[in-house]
């Protein structure tokens, strides 16, 4: 597919936790060259950040994804929270006119107003859902419909091939 300058915003825990539930993990590099294959992105976004993670961000700077970090925090049972829907919405407008279409990889229904936001403006490429069970029915139920694909269709084309998921 020729490249059509379309930008991927990836909310990179939904990713993971999604695509995890489902059994199965994402191979980063499979899934950028699976985004500039099949939408043109040439520019793919991935949001969010645990300090223990380093060597993930360093195998998505080296597969082409930019990362936009998230500050996080503990709460009271220690457990990591950074919720990163403010940032992907912010990143997706600011940009907006860098880009022809924006491809969102998320499946939260907090992106609705965006989603919808886009759409109107042509703006809007495709969004993919991590999990299929977890796809909000607002999505399913509008007019944003048209624009879903859950990444379980794909999941042969971008899953890592070396790491299973125990249940």
């Amino acid at each position: 597919m020729k490249k059509y300058n379309n930008y991927a915003f990836i909310d990179g825990n939904n990713l993971h936790l999604g695509t995890q539930s489902e059994g199965w993990l994402t191979n980063h590099k499979l899934l950028f060259k699976f985004l500039s294959d099949n939408y043109g992105v040439t520019k793919a976004f991935y949001l969010g950040y645990v300090e223990q993670e380093n060597l993930l961000y360093r195998l998505l700077l080296r597969a082409g994804f930019t990362l936009i970090f998230k500050r996080t925090k503990r709460d009271s049972n220690n457990k990591i929270i950074g919720n990163v829907d403010a940032e992907l919405v912010f990143h997706t407008i600011i940009k907006i006119q860098n880009y022809n279409k924006a491809i969102i990889v998320a499946g939260d229904d907090d992106y609705y107003c965006l989603l919808k936001y886009l759409a109107y403006h042509k703006k809007l490429s495709k969004i993919l859902i991590p999990s299929k069970k977890d796809c909000p029915k607002l999505f399913k139920n509008s007019l944003l419909s048209v624009y879903l694909q859950y990444l379980l269709n794909k999941k042969d084309e971008i899953k890592h091939k070396d790491c299973p998921i125990k249940r």
